[in-house]
């Protein structure tokens, strides 16, 4: 079946750094576009970052761009994101996404906590 499962996330002082990991398996993870979103309480999900497939084109949200990195291992079929110079506003539920344009399959990870705090 298939599976999203993102680790890495914990506890980190603001100005620090985490990488976030989604290893996947069910389906054919090179042919997929891999995003990952954010949901902070009270507020909706949101798209951090995105990478496609093939190509390996990157893009990032506004608010990320510069600090965030987001690759690709398809040999592994794992996404990462590295995520530097961290600030508070970054906490929240990391959710790892796949996304196929072919078929319009759409599978999420359980989220993995990341939290910003002195």
């Amino acid at each position: 079946q298939v599976q999203l499962v993102e680790s890495g996330g914990g506890l980190v002082q603001p100005g620090g750094s985490l990488r976030l990991s989604c290893a996947a398996s069910g389906f054919t993870f090179s042919n997929y576009v891999m995003r990952w979103y954010r949901q902070a309480p009270g507020k909706e999900r949101e798209l951090v970052a995105g990478i496609t497939s093939g190509s390996n084109i990157p893009n990032y949200a506004g608010s990320v761009k510069g600090r965030f990195t987001i690759s690709r291992d398809n040999a592994k079929n794992t996404v990462y994101l590295q995520m530097n110079s961290l600030k508070s506003e970054d906490t929240a539920v990391y959710y790892c996404n796949a996304y196929s344009i072919w078929n319009r399959n759409d599978y999420w990870g359980q989220g993995t906590q990341v939290t910003v705090s002195s």
